[in-house]
């Protein structure tokens, strides 16, 4: 195997071929340090480049199978993390300048478990300041591109994990997921992803010196983003060990019981009563038709309360901001993030302690109606997005453009409140820049999701080899 062409490899070959002596950790680590050191100017993905401490991890990791241990499921694996996790030693910026020497003392949850998995981090990712937008900017480490298009968004908040894999840097990036941090960026760059059931993946931050506000803890979640859905569902088996510090884990089975056949698919184009670009709508019937042929029972129907769901994430979620977390955004952060959290605050009303009780308790009607649906209709075809991925900076261009942002991503942060699981997979390209679907299934039930996306996989293949072809 010639060492340039291990790049390419995905998340499941690379494990297997460690596993099997074909290929030592040293070998698939530096490939992967290699094609960071090839490609990452071209889009800023990759912040803080860990090639020593991943290339002494590598060698550990053969002496260790040299020696006989016990190898985990992602053993001398290549993955990256987001640059808003901890990471024991090194800085947790979350992208904000202030931020830069904030050193993390120990490895939060996921990164735990990725490392107890057997994976090797060769470096970070960036993300927005603060994580709070579907765009990847921010002053300390600068804006990062979309390999497909330059002038469109890679995603927000993982914008750097989905720009990093889709380029073949690692084969698993770790992203989280507050409101489409995982899926919107998977859909701008081509690759796959899974938003885990709130519950699955253990979160904690050693470093934090608060707990989240409840909307937080009840809406963001941890994920993986890789390029093929067999190396999403790998990267999730790993990150989802039980780890005691985050009460919300749950110790459901990744593998749910046979379900009646055909599955049936409700597929929505309107789901909070606006029309799709004609694009996505494309794209849903594109999805729908392979789905139908892998033996899937389609059926266009929209779910229910999209709109009050999106609206009542916007609710809780400004509210939280606004008590716990506007003052530090205010006092750290730059003008252009200002700006849009300003935004946010205009187009969501205040609300006092009474009507924020209310609006907390509300979730749980919302979600009896969307599972009493999920029984009739095990999954929903939806969009990620309803229109093609944004324009660079898009959501600086005022208060009338965010209200219809907002609109556009509307079943993207629904599924966050509902604390349910949605994959996110391609579907092909539109004027050269990537276009995929997302599909919602019951609760703990991922499983049948990444079936339904791999059955999508299957018809389409993987999106960046094109990519590649592309750059030669």
């Amino acid at each position: 195997m010639a060492n340039p062409e291990i790049w390419k490899l995905g998340a499941v070959e690379t494990a297997a071929a460690i596993r099997a002596r074909r290929l030592t950790a040293r070998a698939a680590v530096e490939a992967a340090i290699e094609r960071m050191q090839a490609v990452n100017a071209s889009v800023n993905a990759v912040t803080l480049d860990l090639s020593e401490a991943a290339l002494a991890a590598a060698d550990r990791a053969d002496n260790a199978q040299k020696a006989g241990d016990q190898l985990g499921v992602l053993h001398g694996v290549p993955v990256t993390i987001k640059e808003n996790v901890d990471q024991k030693g090194v800085p947790n910026t979350n992208g904000v300048v202030a931020f830069a020497g904030k050193i993390a003392p120990d490895d939060s949850a996921v990164v735990s478990n990725l490392l107890k998995a057997g994976a090797i981090v060769i470096g970070r990712t960036n993300t927005p300041e603060f994580s709070l937008r579907w765009f990847t900017e921010n002053p300390l480490r600068g804006r990062t591109l979309n390999p497909w298009n330059k002038d469109v968004t890679p995603g927000g908040s993982s914008g750097g994990a989905s720009a990093s894999v889709a380029l073949g840097i690692g084969t698993i990036a770790h992203g989280n997921d507050l409101g489409g941090s995982l899926r919107y960026p998977a859909y701008a760059c081509g690759v796959a992803t899974i938003r885990p059931s709130l519950g699955r993946v253990p979160a904690f931050n050693p470093g934090a010196g608060d707990e989240r506000p409840p909307s937080l803890q009840l809406m963001s979640v941890q994920g993986p983003i890789a390029r093929t859905v067999r190396d999403v569902r790998l990267g999730l088996a790993a990150m989802a060990a039980p780890d005691h510090r985050d009460p919300w884990w749950v110790p459901a089975p990744l593998e749910g019981p046979s379900l009646p056949k055909p599955i049936r698919v409700a597929v929505t184009k309107t789901p909070a009563g606006f029309a799709c670009h004609p694009a996505v709508a494309a794209a849903i019937d594109e999805a729908a038709g392979h789905l139908s042929n892998a033996g899937y029972a389609v059926e266009a129907i929209d779910p229910p309360l999209v709109a009050e769901i999106a609206a009542l994430w916007r609710t809780l979620l400004n509210t939280d901001l606004r008590s716990v977390m506007r003052g530090a955004i205010r006092e750290y952060g730059s003008d252009d993030v200002n700006q849009v959290i300003d935004n946010y605050d205009r187009d969501t009303p205040a609300i006092d302690l009474p009507a924020y009780t209310r609006a907390l308790a509300d979730r749980t009607r919302l979600l009896r109606e969307w599972n009493g649906f999920l029984e009739r209709y095990p999954l929903v075809l939806a969009p990620v997005s309803q229109m093609p991925p944004f324009p660079q900076g898009d959501d600086r261009s005022g208060i009338e453009r965010m209200r219809q942002m907002l609109d556009e991503q509307s079943m993207l942060y629904a599924v966050n409140l509902l604390g349910l699981p949605a994959a996110a997979v391609p579907t092909g390209l539109h004027d050269g820049v990537p276009m995929g679907v997302q599909i919602v299934g019951p609760r703990f039930r991922e499983d049948l999701c990444l079936d339904a996306a791999q059955a999508i996989e299957d018809k389409v293949g993987m999106l960046t080899e094109r990519l590649w072809a592309r750059a030669g």
